[in-house]
């Protein structure tokens, strides 16, 4: 049984990470050491699970069959282990978590030390990206996310109360080019923008006038993969840019940047904890959970699209 077994997760990190190297990552191996015991499990089966190429990784027949059962079979598993974790009076195991650079920046010093403090038994495997992931294809136990992006199958429970955006410039930028009064006004200035990865497109400015949203694609005399360089450059007077208003605050207080269009700046649902309606929850999801109801309070801000948790938006805004 350990032989049919040994090389079973190698193989589902290959699957799902479409490479050895990144696979390699997720399970803490070198990726040769993944090319070696992925070649001894097909010797050992007598088939090609895989078809590799200088630039990918593709599963044959073999190893699509392959990965339907071992992915359900090593996820059973799984639960029995998080099962069995749960008579323990303390929880423990490993929270796998996604999340974004800017939720991260947002939530990360205010909850993660509280709560890996309560809860001592309990490991953190962080993965921060802000390309959109499958967490139940990339194995992690949840992921956060603004709640107006997160699928209607999923569960959703409140990180932050309601967020705002905010349009901000140097009074020595307002005093050279005038203050816009309406966003359309802002394709007439130097805006510095983002955008999630090289090649994928800009951020669309979004606002609200009489209850109605509505986009602007600004013109972008900077567009950045970090929003953070952005602030920077509109302090030194070269553009506006949009932030989140939580970002804004030392530099608003010490007048560095000022707010402008901020009537058509409404709040929106902030970010949330979102996992599987129908996946097993681990002890150490199940602890994440309860410390941020304990924290955060069990209804705090508004639910994802103004539902329920997990609620589908009309469509997805903001990063």
């Amino acid at each position: 049984m350990a032989d049919e077994l040994d090389g079973m997760a190698t193989f589902v990190a290959v699957a799902e990470e479409k490479g050895f190297r990144a696979a390699g990552g997720r399970l803490g191996v070198s990726h040769s050491a993944v090319s070696q015991a992925l070649t001894r499990l097909e010797e050992r089966l007598g088939v090609a699970l895989v078809r590799r190429t200088t630039r990918s990784v593709h599963l044959t027949e073999a190893g699509e069959r392959l990965y339907a059962s071992a992915r359900a079979a090593l996820d059973a598993v799984r639960a029995g282990v998080a099962a069995v974790g749960e008579l323990s009076d303390q929880p423990g195991g490993t929270l796998r978590l996604h999340t974004s650079s800017a939720a991260l920046t947002m939530f990360g010093e205010s909850l993660l030390p509280g709560f890996l403090t309560e809860y001592p038994r309990v490991g953190l495997d962080l993965v921060v990206s802000d390309t959109p992931v499958d967490i139940v294809a990339a194995g992690v136990d949840a992921g956060i996310q603004l709640g107006e992006v997160i699928d209607k199958d999923m569960i959703a429970v409140p990180v932050t109360g309601d967020l705002r955006m905010a349009v901000v410039g140097a009074p020595s930028y307002f005093a050279r080019r005038g203050v816009p009064t309406h966003p359309r006004d802002l394709v007439a200035h130097d805006c510095l923008n983002w955008h999630p990865s090289a090649g994928a497109p800009p951020y669309r400015w979004e606002f609200t006038e009489d209850g109605r949203d509505f986009t602007v694609a600004v013109p972008a005399r900077v567009l950045s993969t970090g929003s953070a360089i952005n602030r920077t450059l509109a302090v030194a007077g070269l553009g506006v840019t949009m932030a989140f208003d939580a970002y804004l605050g030392d530099l608003l207080a010490r007048g560095d940047l000022v707010r402008v269009l901020d009537a058509f700046c409404a709040p929106f649902p902030g970010y949330y904890l979102y996992y599987p309606q129908r996946r097993h929850a681990s002890p150490a999801l199940r602890a994440f959970v309860d410390y941020l109801h304990h924290v955060r309070g069990p209804a705090s801000g508004r639910r994802p699209g103004g539902g329920r948790p997990g609620e589908r938006p009309a469509r997805p805004r903001r990063r």
